[in-house]
């Protein structure tokens, strides 16, 4: 992480899609993918979509916090993905697959409580948030090929 950045970690789903919706926002500085939350050391993209680890996919978004805010990047987070899905997202089934925000900070943890509250009273979906709000582990990264994923094959994102 560089100086003067910041990290934020969501998961929604298949992490190719997330990671490309914040690759191109205004104020990050880099995205990776991987693997966060479970209990295996080093896991692989198999083990992981096996739901062998308890990890979930995950995108790791390092941004420039003058230049962006950690509620807005959880904004985009909501807006990309349907939170309201348990441990699924569309076709994708599985705890891998969980709506989560992994937080790296005490302000980082009310941002994201408060941000899912909103939303919840807000009553714009049928049914409540599943977005799970927990402290962020050792991120594992992905096997390079699914880096920018979609980047590479000239796909757009949910923001697209």
């Amino acid at each position: 992480m560089g100086s003067g950045t910041e990290r934020a970690t969501f998961g929604a789903g298949c992490f190719w899609g997330i990671e490309e919706a914040f690759r191109t926002l205004r104020g990050v500085v880099d995205t990776a993918v991987g693997y966060t939350g479970g209990a295996k050391d080093h896991p692989s993209y198999q083990e992981v979509c096996r739901d062998r680890t308890g990890h979930a996919e995950v995108v790791q978004v390092t941004y420039d916090p003058e230049a962006t805010t950690f509620e807005a990047l959880v904004e985009a987070f909501f807006a990309c993905h349907d939170p309201t899905q348990l441990d699924r997202q569309g076709p994708d089934v599985g705890r891998q697959y969980r709506t989560a925000i992994f937080f790296h900070s005490a302000d980082q943890e009310t941002a994201a409580r408060a941000a899912k509250a909103a939303l919840d009273a807000a009553g714009r979906h049928p049914r409540p948030i599943a977005t799970e709000i927990t402290e962020a582990t050792t991120f594992w990264p992905a096997e390079e090929h699914h880096q920018r994923y979609l980047l590479k094959r000239g796909l757009g994102s949910c923001h697209t």
